[in-house]
């Protein structure tokens, strides 16, 4: 009975390592590749390849090996560390996942932000 509830635990805990892998790899890919070098955090090719091994490794291998945990800390990593400081390069949701300024409200011009002729 204990065995079943570690190996149902083991279970859940692999789910939550791809789907925060598999987070951290979709937003990578919907960022700028140019707020990336800004940022100086790699590169978006760089962030993708990691994330995107991340991601299979957490899937073919225990969640007690070395390479799912090691894919955990590049995904955090990611999260923590690159994805608010390329964020903040793009002017928060702007240039990834395209909701943004752009709809309603005020947006940026051609050459800055346009704000209703004022």
């Amino acid at each position: 009975m204990l065995m079943l509830g570690f190996a149902g635990f083991m279970g859940l805990l692999k789910i939550v390592l791809m789907a925060l892998a598999a987070f951290a790899l979709f937003d990578a890919a919907f960022r700028r590749e140019d707020a990336f070098r800004a940022a100086g955090k790699q590169t978006k090719v760089f962030w993708l390849v990691i994330l995107g091994i991340a991601l299979v490794v957490s899937y073919l291998f225990s969640i007690l090996s070395i390479l799912p945990a090691a894919g955990a800390v590049a995904s955090i990593v990611y999260l923590v560390d690159v994805r608010p400081a390329v964020k903040a390069l793009t002017g928060g949701t702007r240039g990834g996942w395209g909701r943004g300024k752009g709809r309603g409200g005020s947006s940026d011009g051609p050459y800055g932000p346009y704000n209703g002729g004022r």
